[in-house]
């Protein structure tokens, strides 16, 4: 062992009075007084080296006088009491001298911490450096960082190395991590916890927390074959606690580099899905990283990720990253059904699930759950006002790996912000198609126009699923889209205004203001206020209404008219529309009633057009428009029908004797005559003049001849005073007589005529 400058000062001293002692005596120069020289010898020894050393320092004093011939037993007796004293003198102060060393050691790793620690950007990087900056304590032994496995721990650096990579959180680090602090072990072979490492010679054991975010994620343990002093006890506890700052440091810094650039992202993206692209590259290891497992900077870097929105009855993948696996790629190319996975779980809590053994969880994706993914979270993007989170980050890794406090409140704040991104973007993209909606709809109506309404609507209002559109025509309410609901059983059903504002529930006045309402199943009867509108079979069977668990309904209103009711479902989430669903319904509300508007305008003249305005029958125009449609239906779907055209007889006499206000009657009763006896399907025309015409659907000459029959008896039992009608018939049959409509014309033209020539009621 070396000696320190103040050590060698007093050895001189002692090394110098006992060389004068041995000249004082040898030349005289003090006589007699030649043992003080030797006691301060003596206990300088003694002081400096311990007791032994002055023992033998007191043996050699006693030999040199005792050959000199100036030793008395006194003499001797005054040595050895010298350096006894002399002991305990410079016991306390080696003492002292050790604690000031030790806590000069302390302060300088301190001061080391701050300087170069700082220095370092990178959690990982940080704890890796631990142990070679006290590589000089571990005498004998040896200086770890330790992870946190749930079950344990992981070794990340040991130095030097030591033979296996995890231990069980039976032992003293282990007590450091649940009692959250230092833990000091003077003697482990008193302490029946100690894990002992093969190879190595421990008598101490110092295991000291490291914190971030208040959680322990990390245990530096140091081991070696020598106590520590107290003072280098609280030295290193010092040490630790600075590396524990230094760990918040970096989780602020790597926060707002994360969420800057997250932000930098969003505002680069230009629709939803680049915006879920873009975020899920900054937490997703690239595939080379992954093959390559080198070192990645990124605060997560996990091997894949989706980002799935919630779509009714299912949850569609938005974009993911790093799934490679067949089976994968097929459950996100057809979506979540409803309940299956904890996507949905978390859509229905809106709390965010962790688990590092995915694949033993219940209500887990069997395809996900079969490759042994163990890590896995997923995440609520929460959106200003929904009930509910429309979108849900779900990340994981094919290992295990424990997540920290300060990842959960990393990933929390992430998912906040991209929540806020999303909703400009969605907001955007509301915009822009009903924009694009309406000028489409107002450029080139089409006969679809309803069904695409309702189509954006359930694309655009959050927690849609399904729904209907009621269009007011001639004061009541007909089913005119229906998406999800028996649309041919809802055909037929009209709903008075009355029953409408039933349903609404919110009044008229609120009707009239085109204000959107939300019931769902826990709060209202769904299925009895749905009984106002049409026959509790019909609405049971086709309306599907003890299915509906929460409906948000719009009314459509042009300048206090309700000219619709957009009626939007959910059969599966009583909680599925939020303010979020309102606010997207009201923005909807205006470009629809423009829309409705305009085609209850476009409607109605196109009926004028194509209406006989006497008895309110298709005219001739529209008779020439239908039988081309039928025609043409007819050569795709192998099917037959039948012309009739009719000519009435005794009308003439009836105009000129009882004038042309009684003409007018006659001709409106006939044409509700005749109306009384159509088949569902068929039309009715108003030919010209006295003459009207019917296309009879899937009929052959002799169903034809039927039909035709009971149009005669309608007539015939019209009558005006003594005054009566009669009606000549002429048939024609698709493709029997023509396949065109002039042949088709010609045939049943020339056949009422001959009827009408011979007196026979049907040709």
């Amino acid at each position: 062992m070396g000696y320190r400058h103040g050590e060698l000062i007093y050895l001189a001293v002692a090394s110098g009075s006992a060389l004068l002692g041995i000249l004082g005596s040898i030349l005289g120069w003090w006589p007699g007084q030649t043992i003080p020289w030797f006691m301060i010898f003596t206990a300088v020894v003694a002081s400096i080296q311990g007791f032994i050393l002055g023992f033998i320092a007191a043996g050699m004093s006693v030999l040199i006088l005792y050959l000199l011939r100036e030793l008395t037993f006194m003499d001797a007796l005054i040595l050895v009491f010298s350096a006894v004293i002399a002991h305990s003198i410079g016991e306390s102060l080696r003492a002292a001298h050790r604690r000031s060393r030790a806590l000069a050691k302390g302060h300088r790793l301190v001061a080391e911490a701050l300087q170069a620690l700082t220095l370092i950007e990178h959690r990982d990087r940080l704890l890796k450096s631990l142990p070679e900056r006290l590589a000089s304590l571990g005498e004998g032994g040896h200086i770890g960082v330790w992870i946190p496995t749930g079950s344990g721990f992981r070794c990340l650096i040991c130095i030097p190395p030591i033979p296996f990579e995890e231990v069980p959180d039976a032992g003293v680090m282990g007590r450091a991590m649940r009692e959250g602090r230092p833990q000091y072990i003077s003697d482990v072979r008193k302490e029946p916890s100690h894990i002992a490492a093969p190879g190595f010679k421990t008598l101490a054991e110092l295991a000291m927390p490291l914190f971030e975010r208040g959680e322990v994620v990390a245990v530096l343990n140091i081991e070696r074959n020598k106590g520590f002093l107290a003072e280098e006890v609280d030295g290193l506890i010092r040490f630790a606690e600075t590396v524990s700052l230094q760990l918040d440091r970096l989780a602020d810094l790597e926060a707002r580099r994360l969420i800057t650039d997250l932000a930098i992202a969003l505002q680069q993206s230009q629709t939803l899905q680049e915006a879920a692209e873009n975020a899920l590259a900054l937490l997703v290891r690239t595939t080379q990283e992954q093959s390559n497992r080198k070192e990645n900077l990124q605060r997560f870097a996990l091997d894949a990720g989706v980002l799935w929105e919630a779509r009714g009855a299912h949850m569609q993948a938005l974009a993911y990253q790093g799934v490679t696996e067949p089976q994968l790629l097929q459950v996100l190319q057809a979506g979540l059904p409803y309940g299956q996975g904890k996507a949905w779980e978390v859509y229905r809590s809106g709390r965010p699930f962790y688990t590092s053994t995915y694949a033993y969880e219940p209500e887990g994706v069997p395809a996900l759950q079969s490759l042994d993914w163990c890590t896995l979270v997923a995440h609520p993007i929460p959106t200003p006002d929904a009930k509910r989170s429309r979108f849900i980050l779900v990340v994981g890794e094919r290992t295990r790996r424990p997540w920290r406090r300060a990842e959960q409140e990393l990933l929390s704040l992430f998912c906040r912000t991209l929540g806020v991104g999303f909703e400009r973007l969605v907001e955007k993209t509301r915009h822009e198609r009903v924009n694009r909606l309406v000028q489409d709809l107002l450029d080139a109506p089409s006969s679809g126009l309803y069904d695409r309404v309702l189509q954006e609507a359930i694309q655009l209002v959050p927690g849609s699923e399904a729904g209907s559109l009621m269009v007011l025509e001639e004061m009541h309410y007909h089913y005119k889209a229906v998406v999800g609901f028996d649309s041919e059983g809802l055909k037929s059903v009209t709903t008075d205004t009355d029953g409408m504002l039933h349903w609404y529930g919110l009044g008229k006045e609120h009707a009239e203001k085109g204000e959107p309402r939300i019931i769902t199943i826990r709060e209202q009867p769904i299925p009895e206020m749905s009984y106002q509108t049409a026959p509790a079979e019909v609405m049971d069977l086709a309306g599907r209404v003890r299915e509906i668990q929460a409906n948000l309904c719009l009314p459509i209103s042009y300048r206090g008219e309700v000219l619709a009711y957009l009626n939007l479902d959910n059969l599966h989430d009583p909680d599925a529309f939020g303010e979020d669903s309102l606010r997207a319904a009201r923005f909807f509300a205006a470009p629809l009633a423009t829309i409705l508007h305009e085609i209850r305008t476009h409607r109605l003249l196109k009926e004028a057009a194509l209406t006989d305005a006497l008895t309110g029958l298709p005219n001739r125009r529209a008779f020439d428009q239908i039988l081309l449609e039928e025609l043409k239906r007819a050569s795709r779907y192998p099917t037959t029908f039948s012309l009739a055209i009719m000519d009435l007889k005794g009308f003439k006499t009836i105009n000129d004797r009882l004038g042309h206000a009684a003409g007018d009657q006659a001709l409106i009763r006939v044409a509700r005559a005749l109306n009384c006896e159509l088949r569902s399907g068929d039309h009715l025309f108003r030919w010209g003049g006295d003459e009207f015409a019917a296309i009879i659907l899937n009929s052959c000459k002799a169903d034809a001849r039927v039909a035709a029959s009971r149009y005669v008896h309608a007539i015939e039992s019209i009558r005006f005073g003594e005054l009566d009608l009669s009606v000549s018939i002429g048939l024609a049959a698709y493709p029997e007589d023509g396949e065109t409509p002039d042949e088709l014309l010609n045939a049943a033209d020339t056949r009422m005529y001959s009827a009408k020539i011979s007196g026979v009621k049907v040709i």
